[in-house]
């Protein structure tokens, strides 16, 4: 009969030094227009991802995403409310992984591109090649809903 031992440090599955480093908290706007989804690419950059950011200290999803939508479009986002997370690797992050909290609602204002943004796009899921792994995620779900375009 085999002995049977316990372990000295008990964790939570998924945590622990082999999990691996915690997942980048981020926040976006799903934006759709026409069937199209707005996206930024950010200078030095080669995908598009969804307008948004990561978190500062003591803020709370709503207010980082009105502070990014202010700094990377220009806009003043109003009545937004969270829709869904997406998780998936964290683009040009070595492996790491991304949980992101996407949210609709509105904005005043027209998006223009400002701070380090490069580009602004409005894609349908035919241009899905060109967009970070988690946006590729939103794309597929908003077309499943039919709110984006196939093509």
């Amino acid at each position: 009969m085999a002995e049977r031992t316990e372990p000295t440090e008990r964790t939570e599955p998924g945590t622990g030094p082999e999990a691996g480093p915690a997942p980048l908290e981020s926040v976006a706007w799903v934006r759709v227009r026409d069937g199209r989804l707005l996206a930024v690419r950010t200078r030095g950059r080669d995908a598009f991802y969804l307008p948004g950011g990561k978190l500062e200290p003591g803020e709370d999803g709503p207010r980082a995403l009105a502070r990014e939508l202010s700094e990377e479009l220009g806009v003043a986002a109003t009545a937004m409310s969270e829709s869904f997370v997406i998780e998936d690797e964290a683009h040009g992050q070595g492996g790491r992984r991304l949980r992101m909290t996407c949210y609709t609602g509105e904005a005043e204002g027209d998006p223009v591109p400002g701070r380090e943004i490069a580009e602004l796009a409005w894609l349908t899921a035919a241009e899905a090649d060109r967009c970070a792994p988690a946006l590729r995620q939103v794309l597929r779900r908003l077309v499943a809903e039919g709110r984006v375009r196939p093509a």
